[in-house]
């Protein structure tokens, strides 16, 4: 029998809706719902353990994952099952994990796992649209703790109108594409990427995904009504004195206020904020320490947190001593890397990225095969964050969610100046060497400059900066160019990326309730005089893209042949291709584009590039009916000679006997020798032989014909 469900439908306004539905799956789950929008169905749950984690944070685990069976497609490699996530599996967990965290309360710490599954896909519906709202349902459904149901939607700006949740096809024509979570009062998170957009657009494109949201929060409460709503399950707070965290912001609060206003360098700060606290704790005995040092460590960071804010709030300096608009001191280098195709060094205060630049074929592209898309990326940037840019010592254990997440954003920022023409499949890669403040944007601003290096001809430079907002509800201080420790205390982390005209990325987290929209377009005015500030840097190291490529860098030449003569192009088993690579010392990709062969000569050396043109001139050399060729005599037969185009080796025509000359010819050598060269005149196919006809005797003077003598009466 199945079981009861419950179903709640949200209108999209045109013509589509999404639906919610409950109590037939996952049953066990302490919350489970499926989201269905087309024919697209995804399954999310919620399982949070009922005792505490022995830790001081939210053990929080989000996981999203799309399966093959979906789309009615098999995994590819050797085990053919699905296995770790995909980049952008895991940039879809980035996203909802970074809207559902703060909501949880901050004394919860049992271990939590949201697990999100595509279970059905649609070609007209992106299911990473619908994975917070999906999540934010099954924490309804539940009774975990959690402030408010959220949810997450996409507006892009198609033909200047906004659509929610847009198909693939659809956003291929946005000239904004945004991902939006927000509670029912308060925007939580902004990420995507624009083509130049201002800063008052990209606000309104936040207001228009925040009203699609209030409607999706209040039909996740009517489900959960509708259901029966579970009463929010009790669990053990954390331990709390009052009138010890009292004493210690009595002790810790000035001394911290006062080695805030020093304007110091990050370690001499942090070597003066643990003296403060090391002389707090020598007053306690060990056993107090053991029974009530976490408090003291959080009650102390509580003091020196409200103390750096004052002093920004108050005096207006900042932990290293600038003023809330100041960026740090900036220096740029390119063509640092002698053998890299093109690099570039950005250093801002404590923050450094090197960036370098690879070209290379379509063979080098960056294949996405998932389940929900299928292509290939020519441009790709890879980001890397070592311990050591911290002056920390740990093992390393891949590739970690933040630096795909970080990745992924700086690509977004510099994707778009790519020219559409750039015929090399470009790749970027950023070592970050130092980091205290936003190495996501060094990444960008390393990337345009590396990128220019390259000679890659970029549309536009771009720059970005992160940006920070401190406030205490009456006042309010945005901060340019924001530290790491900034970056903790502080209400917002939003970082901004674009050209001198507008914005083509960004990614913002807002820890407070109810920001005015006022606030949020003077932090991103604020924000762009601080991109153009750093964008002038760029332009003064480098202020064009290098008009050609480094000549140990591969040059590129695309052409394209008729379909027809690909197999010869190739050879059977590659042999012609293989041969021509190794005589050139050429890299040679051959792609069938729209019954069209489009051939990518790579190589340092143009002469072998040449080289390859010529044979490829060579190979698709067709005659014109009435022009006149030198040719090679390569072989003498009895009826006549073995003709080669010079302009076209290997292309070869037989000069018949009967076209050699006006008069009669007995044998072919009485007129050529074997290496003569020649002209003849091309007649096109003889409709009688149904053969290419040339004739020499045709550019001779034909004789004068002799009058013929009279018969004798």
């Amino acid at each position: 029998m199945i079981p009861k469900t419950f179903q709640e439908v949200i209108d999209l306004g045109d013509g589509r809706s999404i639906t919610l539905e409950t109590g037939k799956l996952a049953k066990q789950a302490h919350g489970s719902v499926v989201v269905s929008m087309g024919k697209a169905k995804l399954l999310c749950t919620i399982v949070s353990n009922y005792e505490a984690s022995p830790v001081d944070f939210l053990p929080l685990t989000v996981d999203y994952r799309e399966k093959f069976a979906a789309a009615g497609r098999f995994p590819g490699g050797f085990f053919k099952r699905e296995a770790r996530p995909s980049n952008e599996e895991i940039l879809v967990m980035r996203l909802v994990d970074r809207v559902l965290r703060p909501l949880f309360p901050k004394d919860y710490h049992a271990e939590t796992q949201v697990m999100i599954q595509l279970m059905s896909h649609d070609e007209e519906v992106m299911p990473d649209a619908l994975a917070g709202l999906a999540a934010s349902a099954a924490i309804q459904l539940s009774d975990v703790p959690f402030e408010s149901p959220i949810s997450e939607v996409r507006v892009a700006r198609i033909d200047g109108e906004f659509i929610i949740n847009p198909s693939r096809a659809q956003l291929a024509n946005a000239d904004i594409d945004l991902m939006v979570g927000a509670s029912e009062d308060s925007v939580a998170m902004v990420e995507g990427e624009m083509k130049e957009c201002s800063e008052e657009e990209m606000t309104e494109a936040i207001k228009t995904a925040h009203e699609a949201i209030k409607i999706q929060c209040q039909a996740q409460r009517k489900l959960a009504e509708a259901v029966g709503k579970k009463e929010t399950r009790t669990y053990e707070p954390e331990q709390e004195d009052t009138a010890l965290e009292d004493k210690i912001m009595q002790l810790a609060y000035q001394k911290c206020y006062d080695i805030a206003k020093q304007g110091t360098s990050k370690t001499e700060r942090g070597e003066a904020f643990s003296k403060v606290k090391e002389e707090i704790t020598s007053t306690y005995t060990e056993d107090e320490l053991a029974e009530i040092g976490g408090l003291i460590s959080k009650y102390f960071n509580a003091a020196q947190k409200k103390a750096v804010r004052d002093v920004v709030l108050k005096e207006g300096i900042r932990l290293d001593g600038r003023k809330t608009t100041e960026i740090r001191p900036i220096w740029c280098e390119v063509d640092y890397l002698p053998s890299a195709h093109g690099s570039g060094v950005f250093t801002r205060g404590e923050t450094q990225a090197l960036a370098t630049v690879t070209l290379g074929t379509s063979r080098e592209v960056n294949v996405v095969d998932s389940p929900t898309f299928q292509g290939e990326e020519n441009f790709y940037l890879h980001y890397n964050f070592p311990p050591f840019s911290t002056g920390e010592a740990r093992p390393l254990r891949g590739t970690s969610r933040r630096e795909v997440g970080h990745g992924n954003l700086a690509q977004r920022a510099l994707q778009t100046m790519i020219p559409e023409e750039c015929p090399y499949t470009v790749r970027v890669v950023s070592e970050i060497l130092e980091s205290n403040g936003s190495s996501s944007m060094a990444t960008v601003c390393a990337g345009t400059l590396a990128l220019m290096d390259a000679g890659v001809q970029l549309k536009k430079p771009v720059s970005g900066i992160a940006m920070g907002l401190i406030s205490d509800g009456n006042d309010f201080a945005v901060l340019s160019d924001i530290l790491g420790d900034e970056d903790h205390l502080g209400d917002m982390d939003f970082k901004v990326t674009g050209t001198a005209d507008g914005i083509t990325a960004c990614q913002m987290d807002i820890k407070i309730k109810g920001l005015s929209y006022e606030i949020l377009i003077q932090a991103l005015k604020q924000a762009r005089e601080g991109r153009l500030h750093i964008l002038k840097q760029l332009t003064d190291t480098i202020a064009t893209p290098n008009t050609i490529v480094k000549a140990h860098a591969p040059k590129i030449i695309t052409r394209v042949i008729p379909g027809d003569f690909i197999g010869a192009m190739i050879g059977p088993g590659g042999k012609h291709i293989q041969e021509l690579q190794k005589e050139t010392n050429t890299e040679i990709v051959i792609n069938e584009v729209d019954e069209k062969g489009v051939v990518e000569i790579l190589g340092t050396d143009q002469e072998g590039i040449d080289a390859v043109l010529k044979r490829i001139d060579a190979l698709t050399f067709k005659p014109e009916k009435g022009s006149v060729y030198e040719v090679k005599v390569i072989k003498i037969l009895d009826f006549g000679a073995v003709v080669e185009y010079l302009d076209a080796p290997g292309n070869e025509v037989l000069l018949h006997i009967s076209e050699l000359a006006w008069e009669r010819t007995n044998n072919v050598t009485d007129v050529l020798n074997l290496g003569d060269v020649l002209d003849v005149k091309y007649f096109g196919v003889d409709p009688k032989t149904r053969k290419e006809k040339v004739s020499r005797k045709a550019l001779l003077p034909r004789p004068k014909r002799e009058d013929k003598p009279k018969k004798e009466d």
